[in-house]
């Protein structure tokens, strides 16, 4: 099992290519099932999510083709997957997969949407809280699909189609709304979605479903309405920058301080995030490339911040804040307020000398002047690179184990870190 070690105290200076977003690539995957065309999608990531979905869309009869091509010295672009889905040989998604990677469950909708009956895995709890489906089956109740839970499988059919209708969320949930999108597509009719979440990734999905085909209004607000129709076609789409790589990376050249271009990055997806680093201190500026982060000299500021749906703070870069204000001068306050069970990053960071202190949802955060290096073990993907983070300034030598986790979301980190100036290096086991 692979390790990174970090030697810390090098500023990070250069160019970071940001790749295209997991959380938009492997939803946009997905929506292949939709159509017995091809579905071409570039700019898609090269993570370890990526290729199991890979493998979980293969089960069902879908082949992929995949091209890649390196540009520049830095830089990378991601890989064109030629999705084609022309018979659905198996509409079971089996307990191996989903278990291993929640998104997969996104499945339900596009199967049940195109033939009739769908059997996936009930995805269980996870290391980040539990993450019920209750919405996601709420959704394919409203569009008329019969559903029952036998054996920790939701069995949903819909023998005569989908039919569409009102669906109203009690709660903003990601991926109850991708999978009632895909569904609604192909359901007779008009559906629609209250509620529904706003996130740049839900977008990206409807944009490229409409390149297919789909009737879709409301794109990108918190009400989508869909006119069904019959099929989906063939089409071409590019996943979006990913705006949590694109923050991640921000916040490891505030922890360090110098000057990185973040290229292809969009600041219009991070509007929140860039408002809480120009409150800590650090310049967060569009540039025709992408967005220019620096800083030098200043020392950083401690911030309050809650986590909320998009456009608020993202919960996805909760971790990585909380590394950055271990070194502010003062008492930063984060509270949780998405997943019930995302602190377990506190922990490690507390090896690393950081002063953490949680008091429920909340946790306060008591800058120190100076981090210590320490082996940790990452506990999920973002605690991961929160790890990295605090490893870049820590004194001495950081050694992050279970690295398993960072490999599922972030392309090659440690050679873009190590490009820009940091001591960083992947130890194989």
């Amino acid at each position: 099992m692979d390790s990174i070690r970090i030697r810390g105290g090098n500023r990070l200076n250069g160019e970071i290519h940001i790749s295209g977003a997991k959380n938009a690539a492997l939803p946009l995957m997905i929506a292949g099932l939709l159509t017995d065309d091809t579905l071409t999608l570039r700019n898609v990531p090269r993570l370890a999510d990526v290729a199991l979905l890979m493998r979980i869309l293969g089960n069902h009869g879908v082949d992929i083709g995949v091209d890649g091509k390196r540009m520049g010295v830095n830089g990378i672009a991601g890989d064109t997957l030629h999705i084609t889905a022309r018979t659905i040989v198996d509409t079971t998604a089996p307990y191996d997969f989903v278990s291993r990677m929640r998104a997969s469950f996104w499945v339900l909708g596009p199967l049940l949407a195109r033939c009739g009956e769908a059997k996936v895995s009930m995805p269980g709890g996870c290391a980040i809280g539990t993450r019920p489906v209750d919405l996601h089956l709420l959704a394919m109740e409203r569009l008329g699909a019969e559903i029952e839970i036998d054996g920790g499988y939701v069995i949903a059919r819909a023998p005569k189609g989908l039919t569409g209708n009102r669906i109203t969320f009690p709660k903003v949930s990601v991926g109850a709304t991708h999978n009632a999108l895909m569904a609604a597509v192909l359901a007779r009719g008009e559906t629609e979605i209250e509620n529904a979440a706003q996130e740049p990734e839900v977008a990206d999905l409807a944009e490229c479903l409409v390149k297919m085909g789909a009737r879709i209004e409301g794109i990108g607000t918190s009400t989508l309405n869909i006119s069904g129709v019959p099929r989906l076609h063939s089409a071409t789409h590019e996943v979006l920058p990913d705006r949590i790589e694109t923050g991640t990376y921000a916040m490891a050249v505030a922890m360090t301080g110098g000057e990185v271009d973040l290229i292809g990055a969009r600041g219009d997806l991070l509007d929140a995030v860039v408002d809480v680093l120009g409150a800590a201190g650090v310049a967060v500026k569009q540039t025709n490339q992408g967005l220019k982060v620096s800083r030098n000299g200043a020392a950083l500021a401690p911030v309050e911040v809650e986590t909320q749906p998009y456009p608020g703070f993202p919960t996805d870069l909760q971790a990585q804040l909380m590394a950055l204000m271990t070194r502010a001068e003062g008492t930063s306050t984060i509270t949780e307020t998405i997943f019930e069970n995302r602190f377990m990053h506190v922990q490690e960071l507390v090896r690393l000398g950081a002063e953490i202190s949680l008091n429920g949802d909340t946790a306060t955060v008591h800058g120190v002047e100076t981090l210590r290096g320490a082996e940790v073990m990452a506990t999920d993907l973002r605690a991961s690179v929160s790890l990295a983070i605090a490893g870049l300034m820590a004194e001495g030598e950081t050694v992050i184990h279970r690295v398993y986790h960072l490999d599922r979301g972030f392309e090659r980190l440690e050679k873009k870190l190590g490009d820009c100036g940091a001591d960083i290096e992947r130890l194989s086991a």
